[in-house]
């Protein structure tokens, strides 16, 4: 957060003025808060005409005598002051220092220093609306406030994970501007797509009012140390090779282990992070904000390995550090507010707890980042996968308990449409958030961006770097890391197959049907998925009494071409070609019983061998011999078995 620019004497009846002002501005540095806001005040009483830069001064110097606690009233200041100081469209353009009574220089601080509060709020997308003023006039700024806008700028857009704009936006830096070096490069042997995890970056922080050209000169040093950091993580994320020169700070070492962790040396990420750690705690430097940032770190390199059980471990430990920072956000700085990651950990732990087969856990973690990233189909998703493995284990449940000869038979299960809306783990409530997910996945994939591959000229890279906004980032699955089209067209398919599966269980066939049509028709369709559609495809038209249409998606030879690699690799039952063709021959033998084609049906249960059918087809088989009038053979196979 930056105040007005320095003033400069250009009259000699300002001279007075302009040492009140150096002396508020020495003060402030001190932390004499008190004696700034008198003096502020002598300038006031004196009949400064720069009212703008009085006020927005004495608001931000209130701010920081309150600890840096009072964001809210600060933010109504500044809101009051911009609707009282109407800025000219081109403010800025003149280059040097502005005077007292230059109140556009006001304006402009005023305008950053909003975007700064709503960083730290994580109100991303508001932050970039308030500051996109300033950034389109970034060249005609002055210098210092130019890298403090540029600083911000690209805080903003690695925060919501616009890495291709961030690395133009760096490049416009660099190349028009002049506010960055290169980076330095390296030639690694593999470079791999990032993946999502957090690395240290030096917040937005609030300098004093200016009162000299050293004192503006010294906050553009504070801010190319920023923008240096900032570059390398751009082209870390952006997975572009560059040598991380460590400091002896803990920010460049978690740059070095987010390196680590992008090229899958998962290994060396740990034990960077546990570097850091040992490090810190010897020196006595460890705060919350570096425990939960280092758990939950080590939570995502854990998750990655599928390590599930070490990574709840770690993602919990991690919670625990950030409720030391979010005990109280009312009445915390703005620095702490923007430390805590709560949505984002409990996200991950969704996503561990889902693995451990903890859906009610995962159900729970996950409500409370969808109310933030309510706009990402992937979260919706993984909380209707929840609901759906808490539906089925209390369904497996009920059968164990059948089986043991429990005293009261379950009942049987009632699904209650008008309790959608309720945000309980039931199937009611998947179906809601496959909707959710649905929706928005396609509306994505029709603005789908698509980057172009094709060799770069001079002239069309130099017009890039002018055109830096112009380009976009398919980053709508936040707080995840962009999304690729292979990705898009998985998770699609996977909510296709789920919102069958759903609608099965809900008596809803012709969505079912519906779904499982859709799911056949995508593109790029892996085997286990294409098993799946022409599964729940042929379920969905039985119960509809089109047994005949049935019968073409249960047909067995399409099994035989199936990768047995896709299917052994899945979490589901399914872990072989052999388990997979006596699952649709089983099917296809109750599609033939509907049709009275027992005989037949027989012929296919014969071949079944194996045992996640065994039960089922035994059952069916003595239905079949009941219905051929063969009973004396139905009693005699119930009791030699």
């Amino acid at each position: 957060m930056d105040s007005a620019d320095s003033p400069t004497k250009t009259q000699s009846s300002e001279d007075e003025n302009y040492s009140l002002l150096c002396q508020a501005h020495e003060q402030f540095n001190n932390t004499e808060y008190d004696r700034c806001l008198e003096l502020l005040q002598q300038l006031d009483t004196k009949g400064e005409s720069s009212g703008p830069i009085l006020r927005h001064n004495r608001a931000v110097v209130n701010f920081y005598r309150s600890g840096c606690t009072q964001h809210a009233t600060l933010l109504q200041e500044l809101e009051e002051l911009a609707t009282d100081v109407k800025a000219p469209q081109d403010m800025g353009e003149t280059g040097g220092g502005l005077s007292l009574k230059q109140g556009a220089s006001a304006a402009t601080v005023a305008r950053y220093n909003k975007a700064v509060i709503y960083y730290h709020r994580h109100m991303y997308g508001t932050a970039l609306e308030k500051l996109a003023p300033l950034v389109a006039r970034l060249e005609a700024l002055e210098k210092a406030m130019s890298a403090l806008v540029a600083t911000l700028q690209l805080q903003l857009l690695l925060a919501t994970n616009q890495l291709n704009r961030a690395e133009a936006f760096l490049d416009y830096l660099q190349y028009t501007l002049n506010l960055v070096d290169k980076a330095p490069s390296s030639n690694p042997d593999e470079v791999v797509p990032a993946t999502a995890t957090t690395a240290a970056a030096t917040p937005s922080t609030v300098v004093a009012a200016q009162g000299s050209d050293a004192a503006v000169a010294r906050a553009a040093g504070d801010t190319s140390g920023s923008l240096q950091l900032l570059q390398l993580l751009t082209h870390v994320l952006n997975r572009k090779p560059v040598v991380i020169t460590e400091d002896g700070t803990p920010h460049y070492a978690a740059l070095r282990a987010q390196q680590y962790y992008i090229m899958k040396d998962f290994q060396m990420a740990a034990k960077q992070l546990m570097r850091i750690n040992n490090e810190c705690t010897q020196a006595g430097t460890v705060t919350p904000q570096l425990s939960t940032c280092i758990a939950n770190n080590m939570g995502v390199i854990h998750l990655r390995v599928r390590h599930y059980a070490i990574a709840a471990k770690f993602f919990q430990n991690a919670l625990n550090f950030d409720k030391q920072l979010a005990s109280n956000l009312r009445e915390s700085t703005l620095q702490t507010m923007s430390s805590a990651h709560s949505c984002e950990i409990l996200y991950n732990l969704g996503i561990a707890m889902l693995h451990l087969r903890r859906p009610k856990e995962a159900f729970q973690c996950l409500l409370v980042p969808v109310k933030q990233f309510h706009s990402n189909p992937r979260l919706w998703l993984r909380m209707a996968e929840a609901c759906i493995m808490e539906h089925e284990a209390n369904l497996a449940e009920d059968e164990r308990q059948s089986l043991a000869g429990a005293a009261s038979p379950p009942s049987s299960r009632t699904y209650a449409p008008q309790s959608a809306g309720v945000p309980e783990p039931t199937l009611e409530f998947a179906a809601l958030c496959l909707r959710s997910a649905l929706t928005l996945t396609l509306h994505h994939k029709a603005n789908f961006h698509i980057d172009a591959t094709q060799e770069e000229t001079p002239e069309q890279t130099e017009h890039a770097h002018r055109s830096w906004r112009q380009l976009q980032d398919n980053n709508f699955c936040n707080p995840s890391k962009p999304v690729s089209l292979e990705s898009l067209e998985n998770m699609l398919a996977a909510i296709y197959a789920a919102h069958s599966f759903v609608s099965l269980r809900l008596g809803d066939h012709v969505t079912a049907l519906d779904m499982a049509e859709h799911l056949l028709r995508g593109e790029r369709l892996s085997d286990a998925h294409k098993l799946l559609g022409h599964m729940y495809a042929g379920e969905a038209l039985m119960l509809m009494d089109k047994a005949a249409e049935a019968r073409d998606h249960l047909d067995p030879t399409f099994v035989s071409s199936l990768d047995a690699f896709d299917l052994e690799t899945r979490d589901w039952q399914l872990k072989s070609l052999d388990a997979a063709q006596n699952v649709v021959r089983y099917n296809l033998a109750v599609a033939m019983t509907l049709q009275n084609d027992y005989q037949q049906a027989k012929t296919f249960l014969a071949t079944l061998t194996h045992s996640i059918v065994s039960i089922k087809a035994l059952a069916l088989r003595r239905y079949i011999d009941l219905k051929l009038g063969a009973a004396a053979n139905a009693v005699s196979a119930g009791a030699l078995s």
